[in-house]
């Protein structure tokens, strides 16, 4: 791979929009400036962002540069994962079928339900009483 070469893709996940940045190096993760342990101090999100590299046998191959804007904790995460998923694709095609089948491909177009008028939330209505 010649030097200074990125490869860049964005994931999402609700309101979470992450803008990823990959390139040879050996396994650092930057989010928003910060390293990933700052950024993310649990466990199970640190582990959600690295299992594409995981799966596809490259972790530490490749230095990520993240932005991300929007959402929570978890909904970042996960866009960030969907994000570096994408970005592996534009380095090697041949790690799609290991992704897709991971999951890591499709976007969770999952959001909050709106709130409804006459209702107290998206679906829960206000009690009633017969009599």
């Amino acid at each position: 791979m010649a030097e200074g070469i990125r490869y860049y893709d964005t994931g999402k996940r609700k309101s979470a929009i992450a803008r990823v940045w990959l390139m040879p190096g050996n396994g650092k993760i930057t989010v928003n400036r910060r390293p990933l342990e700052l950024y993310f101090p649990l466990e199970t999100h640190k582990t959600l962002i690295q299992e594409p590299f995981r799966i596809t046998q490259t972790l530490g191959q490749y230095d990520a540069l993240i932005t991300i804007r929007g959402g929570g904790i978890s909904g970042q995460a996960a866009a960030i994962r969907h994000g570096i998923s994408k970005s592996l694709l534009h380095i090697d095609a041949a790690l799609r079928p290991a992704l897709k089948q991971a999951g890591f491909l499709t976007r969770d177009s999952r959001v909050k339900e709106r709130k409804k008028y006459g209702q107290k939330k998206a679906r829960k209505r206000f009690q009633y009483s017969k009599r």
